[in-house]
């Protein structure tokens, strides 16, 4: 049986992801600094460590994919209407014969990959209220499509 404190460790761990919205890269630091101050002392606390992170990584990944996919759509699109004739003598981006019509799927791609991101940070978000409820109350999770990079 987890102890009080155990419990309310692991759950902060979860919880502390949730400094990426106020410090960079904070949804990785702050956690691993909690799970390994505490990770020898308790095999409820490292298993919950281990989860937060794994989840942070393969959130980073998939975040990965999505702007690999959208962004150089939305690039292509775009730059494939600039004249840049026009942009070195008047210094003005002028868009010539911008058609939608062309661009419809390749860019429903894009906006499904947008689509897909924003999903996934909303899920991210419940997903780590929910493990840090979980925590609280002395039960084990596993995030859903976490690819496990610490065992």
């Amino acid at each position: 049986m987890e102890t009080s404190s155990e419990r309310n460790t692991a759950a902060f761990t979860h919880l502390s992801t949730f400094s990426q919205y106020i410090i960079p890269f904070g949804n990785y630091i702050f956690p691993i600094i909690i799970w390994t101050s505490k990770k020898d002392q308790s095999e409820f606390v490292d298993h919950n460590g281990k989860q937060a992170l794994n989840f942070q990584l393969s959130i980073l990944i998939y975040s990965l994919v999505f702007a690999l996919i959208a962004i150089p759509i939305f690039l292509y699109t775009v730059l494939k209407n600039i004249s840049f004739a026009d942009f070195v003598n008047n210094n003005d981006v002028v868009f010539e014969n911008f058609d939608f019509g062309n661009n419809v799927g390749i860019l429903t791609v894009a906006a499904l990959a947008l689509f897909a991101f924003a999903c996934m940070k909303v899920a991210e978000f419940f997903l780590v209220i929910y493990a840090s409820i979980k925590a609280s109350n002395g039960e084990e999770y596993s995030y859903p499509l976490t690819i496990t990079f610490l065992k």
